[in-house]
């Protein structure tokens, strides 16, 4: 088994930190207010969903 070098561990992680290609701050911004704006889509239409199973369980059960 070889033996571990934690220098060489060191230069291999900034050799990788350097090839990622990381995001503008608008880019991050824009896909904030997405994930943001479709969660509440979602939310909205789980929500009227939920009302409409709960309004046919209403009429078929009679509650």
């Amino acid at each position: 088994m070889a033996k571990p070098d934690p220098a060489q561990f060191v230069r291999e992680v900034r050799a990788e930190v350097a090839r990622v290609t990381w995001p503008t701050r608008k880019e991050t911004a824009i896909t904030t207010a997405l994930v943001m704006a479709l969660s509440a889509l979602a939310a909205l239409f789980f929500l009227i969903v939920d009302q409409l199973i709960q309004l046919a369980m209403g009429f078929v059960f009679g509650i």
